[in-house]
């Protein structure tokens, strides 16, 4: 069971969601920073002082940390949609260039297509 654990933990689809899961922590840190000092400041000027914004209720909700919190997840998604769309294009480009097919592989489709005769 220690062997198959091990085996499953060492694939490197694991490896690349840990190492996900670390950087997305990462950028998070730096995107509640973003909007804690940068963008709840301008929102706190419209809207008055950013900490009674924060504490801004309708009924026993607090709707100031919730708008809070969609401002973060916003710019996270958006800021990995725009890294995803930037690594599928890297992506497309380097599947493209497909290697030249072989002596051995061209005579095959001419036997396959002699035969679809």
């Amino acid at each position: 069971m220690l062997k198959a654990f091990r085996e499953f933990a060492m694939r490197g689809n694991v490896i690349d969601l840990a190492v996900g899961v670390v950087i997305g922590g990462a950028f998070n840190k730096i995107i509640t920073s973003l909007v804690d000092a940068v963008i709840m400041p301008l929102v706190g000027m419209v809207a008055g002082d950013v900490e009674r914004f924060d504490d801004f209720r309708i009924g026993p909700i607090k709707v100031g940390l919730l708008i809070h919190a969609v401002l973060d997840f916003i710019i996270i998604a958006f800021a990995l949609f725009l890294l995803v769309k930037a690594l599928n294009r890297f992506k497309s480009k380097t599947e493209a260039a497909a290697p030249p097919a072989t002596k051995t592989e061209m005579l095959l489709e001419e036997i396959r297509d002699a035969l679809k005769k």
